[in-house]
């Protein structure tokens, strides 16, 4: 057929980015966690391990941030298996997602900016 199926670790990865995107919300809100969001989750086909990104609102602080998610990884799986219907939650790993940062330096070098490294 013309278009792609979705596949289970598509489904699987959007239900993730929308609940941990839930759940870290709460934190930043509630216990003072550096300003992220879950931009992406990709999974391993055999859907063992998820890589989680993160953007940082302030870039400066996305360093610590993602040293802070990963230390609650367990956490953060832990409350996903109570909050999806999944055999096996994956392993998180946070990462922080530059695609933004990336794509500023480019804009800003396609305007002659010349302060950006």
């Amino acid at each position: 057929m013309g278009h792609r199926e979705y596949q289970r670790t598509d489904r699987v990865a959007a239900l993730l980015r929308r609940e941990l995107g839930q759940l870290v919300h709460e934190d930043v809100r509630d216990h003072h966690v550096p300003e992220v969001s879950v931009s992406d989750v990709e999974i391993s086909r055999d859907l063992s391990v998820a890589k989680v990104y993160v953007t940082a609102l302030d870039p400066e602080q996305a360093k610590p941030a993602v040293a802070l998610l990963n230390e609650a990884a367990k956490g953060y799986r832990q409350a996903l298996a109570k909050l999806v219907r999944l055999r096996q939650v994956p392993e998180l790993r946070f990462h922080y997602d530059d695609s933004v940062d990336r794509g500023e330096r480019i804009d800003a070098l396609l305007r002659g900016d010349s302060g950006t490294p």
